[in-house]
Order: C-alpha cells, then sequence, then structure tokens
C-alpha cells in the first residue's frame, strides 16, 4: 500500500482531554499574580516569592531522569495517579501556610511528585495517538500550559484581589482530586516490571541537577563571584556559588560516563543518550532550553513589575498578561498546520528571529505606564512566536524516537522545560536586581541631596524590587533622611527600575538570537518527505 493510500485510524480524544487536565493542574499557576497578598501576609520579598515557586521545577529537574524510569517500571497510569494526589495535598499545605519555608517545602513535594507525571503524560500520548492525528495532539497537550496559564491569571488574579490568595491554592487540590477521578477512564498501558532501574545514575544526575539549582537559587543574595554580606559562607572572600556550579559539571560527567558505558554493555540507562545522538536532535533540545528559559523570564518580570512598580492588584495583573497568555496558546494549537508546508528548522528560525525582535521592541517601549499599546502589540508577538516553537521542539523530539523511548523523551522534555525555566527566573531576577542594585548604588553616590553618612546607613547589598511605600518605610526606619531625601530617593528608584527591566529584556533579546544559530540546524523535512509519527509508522505507509 502506498504512503498516499494509507488510511489513519482516528482515535477517542478522551485521553488527551484527561492529560490536559493533568497539565493545567500542573501548569496552574497562581505565584505570579499573588506576589503582592504572599509577600504582605508571610512577610517575605518579592524575590523570595518566586524562589519558592521555583522550588518545584528545580525538584522536578533533580529527579525526572529517574522519574522517568520509575514511571516505565509501574505503569504511567499508576505514576500519573500519584503525581496529581500529591501535587494536591502539597496544594492544601501552601494554602494553610504561615510562614515562608512551607512554601519551599511543599512546592519541593510537588516538583518530585512532577517527576513521575510528565514522563507518563508523554507515554499515554504516545500510546494512544499516531500520524497527523498524534501531531495535533502534541499541539494541543503544549497548548494546556498556556491554557492553563490562562485559567490562573482569571481565577487566581480574582481571588487575589478579593477572598485571598490561598483559595487559589484549594482550587489546584480539587482540580487533583477531578485528576484523580479522570485517571479511572484511561486504558492501563502495561508497565515493564522487570526494568532495572540504573539508581546509582539517578543520584548522580540529581546531584549534579540539585547543586545547579541550588546555586542559581541562592547566587542573587550569595553573590555570584564575591561573597555577599548575606552569604552565609564564603571560600577567601569569594561566593561558593561558582564552586557549586563546578562541581555540578563533575558529576554530569560522571553521569555521562556512567550512561554511555551502561549503553555499551546493552544495560538499560537510566536516559537513552540516542534520542539526542544526532546533530539536528541536540539543536532541538538546545532551541528549546534557550526559547524556556527567556520565556519563562520574560513571564515572571512582567507579572512582578506590574505589582512592585504599576501597582496592580491581582485582577489587573491577569488582564494586562492575558493577551501574551493567549497568543502562546494559539500558536501551539495552530503551528501543527505548518508542519506540512515548511521545514522544522524554517519554523524555528523565523520563530527566534520574532522573539528576538520582539523583546528588543520591548525593551525599548516598555515605560511606567501599562497602558502602551506598543508594549501589549509586542507581549502578542512575542507570546505567538514561543507558542509556535514549544510546540515544535516536543514534537520534533517525539517523533523521531521510537515509542519504547517515549518516556525518556518526556524526561527529556520536562528536564529542559523545567531546568530552563527555573534558571530564567533565578538568572533573570539576579541580573535585574544586580543591575537594580547598582544602579541605585550610583544615583545615591552621585546625588548632592544623600549625604556620605546617608548613604552609609542604606543596606545596598538587600536591595530588591520594593514597591515605593517599602522603600519609604525601610528608609524611614533605618536611616536619618529626611522627608525630602525620601522623596528623591523614591524617584530615583524607579528610574533604576525601569531601566533595569528594560536592560534585562535586552540581554533576553540577546539570548533568543543566540537560538536561531541551532535553530538552523534543526532537521530540514522537504514537504514531500514531512511524515508527522515515528519511524516504524513511516515504513509501514510505505508498505
Amino acid at each position: 500500500m502506498s504512503a498516499g493510500s494509507t488510511v489513519e485510524t482516528r482515535s477517542s480524544w478522551l485521553p488527551l482531554f484527561v492529560v490536559m487536565l493533568a497539565q493545567v493542574q500542573l501548569a496552574f499557576n497562581a505565584w505570579n499574580v499573588s506576589i503582592t497578598g504572599i509577600t504582605e501576609d508571610l512577610g517575605i520579598s518579592p524575590t523570595t516569592v518566586g524562589l519558592a515557586n521555583t522550588a518545584s521545577t528545580f525538584a522536578v529537574s533533580a529527579f525526572l531522569l529517574l522519574g522517568a524510569k520509575i514511571t516505565a517500571k509501574i505503569g504511567p497510569l499508576l505514576a500519573f495517579r500519584i503525581g496529581v494526589i500529591i501535587p494536591a495535598l502539597a496544594a492544601i499545605l501552601i494554602a494553610t501556610a504561615q510562614d515562608g519555608s512551607v512554601l519551599f517545602i511543599a512546592q519541593s513535594i510537588t516538583g518530585a511528585s512532577n517527576a513521575i507525571t510528565l514522563p507518563a503524560l508523554t507515554i499515554i500520548i504516545a500510546a494512544s495517538f499516531q500520524g497527523k492525528q498524534q501531531a495535533s495532539a502534541i499541539g494541543y497537550f503544549a497548548a494546556s500550559i498556556p491554557l492553563a496559564q490562562v485559567v490562573s491569571l482569571l481565577i487566581a488574579g480574582q481571588f487575589a484581589s478579593t477572598i485571598g490568595w490561598r483559595w487559589s491554592f484549594v482550587l489546584v487540590a480539587s482540580i487533583g482530586l477531578l485528576n484523580f477521578a479522570a485517571s479511572f477512564l484511561l486504558k492501563p498501558v502495561p508497565p515493564q516490571k522487570n526494568l532495572i532501574v540504573d539508581w546509582t545514575g539517578g543520584v548522580l544526575a540529581a546531584t549534579s541537577i540539585i547543586l545547579i539549582s541550588f546555586g542559581m537559587s541562592v547566587m542573587n543574595d550569595w553573590g555570584l563571584l564575591t561573597a555577599s554580606s548575606n552569604a552565609p559562607i564564603s571560600i577567601g572572600g569569594f561566593s561558593i556559588v561558582p564552586f557549586l556550579f563546578v562541581l555540578a559539571v563533575i558529576f554530569a560527567q560522571l553521569f555521562l560516563s556512567r550512561t554511555r558505558k551502561r549503553m555499551a554493555e546493552q544495560k538499560v540507562p537510566l536516559v537513552n543518550l540516542d534520542i539526542v545522538a544526532d546533530r539536528s536532535e541536540r539543536a532541538t533540545v538546545t532551541v528549546m532550553g534557550l526559547m524556556l528559559f527567556v520565556g519563562t523570564a520574560v513571564s515572571f518580570l512582567m507579572p512582578l513589575y506590574m505589582q512592585v512598580v504599576q501597582g496592580f492588584v491581582g485582577i489587573q495583573v491577569s488582564f494586562a498578561v492575558i493577551p501574551y497568555t493567549i497568543s502562546i496558546f494559539i500558536a501551539n494549537t495552530l503551528v501543527a498546520r505548518l508542519y506540512g508546508r515548511f521545514a522544522p528548522r524554517t519554523i524555528a528560525s523565523v520563530s527566534m528571529t520574532v522573539v528576538t525582535l520582539a523583546l528588543i521592541w520591548l525593551s525599548f517601549t516598555i515605560a511606567n505606564d501599562w497602558g502602551q499599546i506598543s508594549v501589549v502589540i509586542g507581549l502578542v508577538v512575542l507570546g505567538l512566536a514561543q507558542g509556535c516553537v514549544v510546540a515544535l521542539v516536543f514534537n520534533a523530539l517525539l517523533t523521531s524516537a521510537p515509542k519504547e523511548n517515549a518516556g525518556d523523551v518526556g524526561a527529556i522534555r520536562g528536564l529542559t522545560h523545567n531546568l530552563s525555566g527555573s534558571a530564567g527566573i533565578a538568572v533573570a531576577s539576579a541580573f535585574a536586581v544586580g543591575l537594580l542594585t547598582s544602579g541605585a548604588y550610583a544615583a545615591a553616590n552621585d546625588s548632592e541631596v544623600f549625604t556620605p553618612e546617608i548613604v552609609e546607613q542604606i543596606n545596598f547589598d538587600n536591595v530588591n524590587f520594593f514597591t515605593n511605600a517599602q522603600l519609604e518605610q525601610v528608609l524611614t526606619e533605618r536611616t536619618d533622611a529626611t522627608d525630602e531625601q525620601i522623596a528623591y530617593a523614591v524617584d530615583e528608584f524607579t528610574q533604576s527600575r525601569l531601566d533595569a527591566l528594560r536592560t534585562t529584556m535586552l540581554v533576553l533579546g540577546g539570548l533568543a538570537a543566540l537560538a536561531i544559530v541551532p535553530a538552523r540546524r534543526m532537521p530540514g523535512f522537504q514537504k514531500e518527505d514531512l511524515y508527522v509519527g515515528y519511524p516504524e509508522d513511516q515504513e509501514r505507509a510505505k508498505d
């Protein structure tokens, strides 16, 4: 039978619906629009809230490779159930939290459980769909993330402005219970009970990722090179952060060496490196990582800026960000229609070019007035390009791998998604705060309004994205500044915040531009050669 006469079997969309609902639970983000409420309620800084949020993504990154094999061993259906009920319980813990440490604990628990959920979702899609239906399912699956963000922005924003931020996490817990019940509608995928899990490799991989994650989490407070006054430990005056990164590289090399050895000995590795053995596949992962780094950084910085600088409440932030989020959703769902017309490398290259231009546009147009139509247009264009890339790279990876490696593909995707996203928030926040600190310090020293005594009383090691009211309170309580000096400080700080955001957006645009190079190395299928599905499906279609 020729490829043109092959009739593709259509499957029920029920598994996709259940998987998307689970992804909505995992991606439901009530944090960004609840920053003000959480900081006031628990007495912690805005960047601490951001780091608490990333505790989940750091944890899932650390255990995702191990989680993929555990999922295969116990079966994706059982993994799915565990992976939705534990985050539901953790959400209840957050909803009842009385201090910031609980947020870190609950998010870490959530992340560890998500390490088996994400591979399970990918396996369910791979087992339920094939061909063009699979490509569409992947697009809808990718779209469930921005869909969850739109829903969370609307609901969490409304809750934060009315009944309180805690109710958003009560809702997340309820969605988890619904997902647990819906899992009984899915057909079981047989587990690989005889699979031998490489626990040693899992420990090596987790240790490397934890070191990277912890280093990124503390580099803002402890210093990247020179130890700050907040650092509990230093080495000859230098920060320990670079040493953490060096150790992470060492453990990563040990993991890769062990994995290659196990593959050479025909033993089951923790992750099959053949998934990224080809140059085009490595390029695909690189593009995915850079896009998620940039996109997640923007998704965190913009709501932070709206709440701190503009003084927006939760629901106002929601409506300001929704056009950007909806544009990602639209691109995720529609990009599959381009697969038969353009090569993946073409779609990715054009999309990353648009991302770069959009970020440069935002860096020059954003000001202390969110009502500008130019800013909204810039975010919408950014979202459309971002959505195309995220769905495309996932489809490119999954369709190039055998079905038995679907869990590994899910692990690689989840690892890249979470680690790059967490790094984006941590690094962009540290960079923006560093720019803010240097700008505020320079303004204070160059000012004729401030006396040297007042400058000395200001602790520039603790500069952060404070609101104007918080800054006034700090200067009033901890310095001898007069009303005139405080008013001057607020004006200068407002400008420094804007400059820090603009410069950070410009740097993110530069990183997006770097992704154009690997994007040109992605698969270059021509229209007549492109087949959306697994290699064995393609061979079967040619028979």
